[in-house]
């Protein structure tokens, strides 16, 4: 026998593995899930965890109940979460396609709930959530990966105009419009945008003409120039009054913009130090969920801030890499839609705490405070880890 028929018993089990995985898969050449991915979200999570602890605390305190309620609740969606994520990583994604159609109607199902049932939870001037009396579902929530999956089906053969044929029109298109237009009624402007801003990133990921884009934006420039303030409710509009100006109603509309700013401020370059915030003391609303970012900020100072944006990047880039490996073109455009929604989100989020946008109210992904948003968002990640298992993969040939 020569050197080079002979095979090692370590080589001999690593073809043994790789058999099963191709068997495993239906021919395709899997891999162990994207460890540098898993990394970066259970990082965010333990962040989410203390900071939800730090925010929430004083409150707490105030209302004379366990310190750690809000991180408990948290704690026990996370479970759920991470279970799920566990799940997805192991179910292979090229079977949610046809789940499509089931997980639509159950997304209308509950929007609809929220909207024509007295089920629907009505907080801040939002009717967003499901009353289910031990716990609040938020259903918006389950249109970031209903998209991603809806669109990834649509766009993954060529795109052209015929996109808007009958069968993409009342598959996909029309109960689209039909779901941003129960979430605008709730009214959640800042998740209608995101679902939008999703649809056109996978729309140019697919290779689409840009003649519907440009027409697009033309209508857009025109409607934002002539009909924005009789389009948008009375709150959406004082929201970007007050951003260019906040001082002018510096007590009342600009007071959460202000607050969150003098938090970045206080915390300097390295911050003040772990709980040690003035402004969660009930000076800045909210500062659990949509302006949790900026109690980081004061805490942990810019190299905080900093390192919060870090982690978000590696997992942008983490799942555009994912994406680009992905040997089929619905895998890479459900990869691109996962990693967009959870980046844009963040920068949405981030934006508003640091006054760069105007206040949209969307949550700072694994980080801000709700059970539905972690849920959904880790059985995301769970979809993207396998994805990065069924990968385009260089073959060793016998001779190398």
């Amino acid at each position: 026998m020569s050197y080079r028929e002979y095979k090692s018993p370590k080589r001999q089990q690593r073809e043994i593995k790789d058999q099963r995985r191709r068997k495993k898969s239906n021919g395709d050449i899997t891999s162990p899930p994207d460890k540098s991915l898993i990394i970066i979200v259970v990082f965010l999570v333990i962040i989410g965890f203390l900071a939800i602890f730090s925010t929430t605390a004083p409150k707490c305190m105030r209302e004379g109940i366990n310190l750690a309620s809000f991180l408990l609740k948290q704690g026990f969606f996370a479970t759920i979460g991470f279970f799920l994520m566990a799940w997805f990583a192991n179910y292979d994604y090229k079977r949610l396609e046809k789940y499509n159609l089931k997980f639509l109607w159950f997304v209308v199902a509950l929007l609809a709930i929220v909207k024509f049932t007295s089920l629907g939870l009505e907080i801040n001037g939002a009717k967003r959530w499901i009353n289910l009396g031990f716990m609040q579902l938020q259903p918006s929530e389950f249109a970031k990966p209903l998209f991603c999956m809806l669109l990834a089906s649509m766009f993954k053969d060529k795109i052209d105009l015929s996109i808007f044929a009958k069968r993409n029109l009342l598959n996909y298109i029309l109960p689209m419009l039909f779901i941003i237009f129960l979430i605008l009624k709730q009214p959640n402007l800042s998740m209608a945008i995101i679902l939008c801003m999703t649809t056109l990133a996978l729309y140019i990921a697919g290779k689409g003409p840009w003649q519907p884009i440009f027409a697009g934006l033309g209508a857009l420039v025109f409607v934002i120039a002539t009909k924005l303030p009789k389009l948008l409710q009375g709150y959406q509009m004082d929201r970007i009054t007050v951003w260019l100006n906040p001082g002018s109603d510096a007590q009342g509309k600009g007071y959460n913009i202000i607050q969150s700013l003098i938090a970045f401020a206080s915390g300097g370059f390295s911050g003040t130090g772990y709980g040690a915030s003035i402004q969660k003391l009930a000076y800045l609303p909210e500062c659990h969920t949509d302006f949790i970012f900026a109690i980081i900020a004061e805490e942990f100072g810019f190299l905080g801030s900093i390192f919060v944006l870090g982690l978000f990047m590696a997992l942008v880039h983490r799942g555009m890499r994912i994406a680009r490996r992905c040997p089929d073109m619905y895998g890479k455009l459900l990869a691109i839609g996962i990693t967009f929604v959870f980046g844009f989100q963040a920068f949405l989020n981030m934006s508003v705490a640091s006054s760069f946008m105007p206040v949209t109210g969307v949550t700072l992904p694994f980080i801000s405070y709700g059970g539905t948003s972690i849920v959904v968002s880790l059985a995301m990640i769970g979809i993207l880890l396998n994805i990065s298992r069924q990968r385009i993969k260089r073959i060793r040939t016998e001779g190398n």
